[in-house]
């Protein structure tokens, strides 16, 4: 929940984001587009806990983030938000299966919910058409295209309360990009998780049920 957000960002080129409401319940899911320096990706950083606001509320799972120490904040995440970055944030050294399972190794509850993680890790990645032995591949070796999926899988594992994605899809070719959303999607509903997506294609806007624009 979001009440009165208000951000600005520092310098001569800084934007402002300002937002009376926003909620996004369980099982739900949120298109979030407008242009570039709208703000969309602060503001998933700051629905993530990774950046705070100058002022207005931001609630996730009932915690008022600007209550929580850093610490708080990081472990919140670490819990119960899987988030997939524009720039992926795999570790280039690790096999992509081990940069999948690194929330379960990160937080206990993430691992308890995955059941079996190495199942759960092998399940999530085959969706997403990365089978052995390219799973075992360090990550740098692997296509723009599949470490995307990889962070996708990363980001879905432990069933997460809270699944934000920033540019999901902007490797993906048509045919994967569908799959791709349908898989968020349903395994979004199927935990129970609310998703909030950002994409500058507002074709995949259809599949969601809210969408918001931020203006320029």
């Amino acid at each position: 929940m979001i009440r009165q957000l208000q951000f600005r960002r520092p310098g001569a080129d800084g934007f402002s984001l300002n937002l009376p409401e926003l909620a996004v319940d369980r099982g739900k899911s949120l298109f979030l587009q407008g242009p570039s320096g709208s703000g969309k990706s602060t503001l998933l950083n700051l629905i993530g806990g990774v950046l705070t606001p100058q002022a207005g509320q931001i609630e996730v799972l009932g915690q008022p983030l600007r209550t929580l120490s850093a610490a708080r904040r990081d472990a919140l995440r670490a819990d119960h938000v899987g988030f997939i970055f524009q720039q992926f944030n795999l570790i280039p050294y690790l096999s992509a299966f081990d940069n999948v399972l690194l929330p379960c190794r990160f937080s206990v509850r993430r691992a308890r919910r995955a059941g079996d993680a190495t199942a759960a890790a092998r399940d999530l990645l085959a969706q997403l058409d990365i089978a052995p032995p390219l799973y075992r591949q360090p990550a740098h070796t692997l296509s723009v295209g599949q470490q995307q999926r990889v962070a996708a899988a990363r980001a879905l594992i432990g069933r997460p309360e809270i699944v934000i994605a920033d540019e999901p899809t902007s490797a993906l070719d048509a045919a994967r990009q569908a799959a791709f959303v349908e898989l968020l999607l349903a395994e979004a509903r199927a935990n129970g998780s609310a998703l909030v997506f950002v994409s500058h294609d507002p074709a995949l806007a259809r599949h969601f049920d809210n969408s918001l624009a931020l203006p320029a």
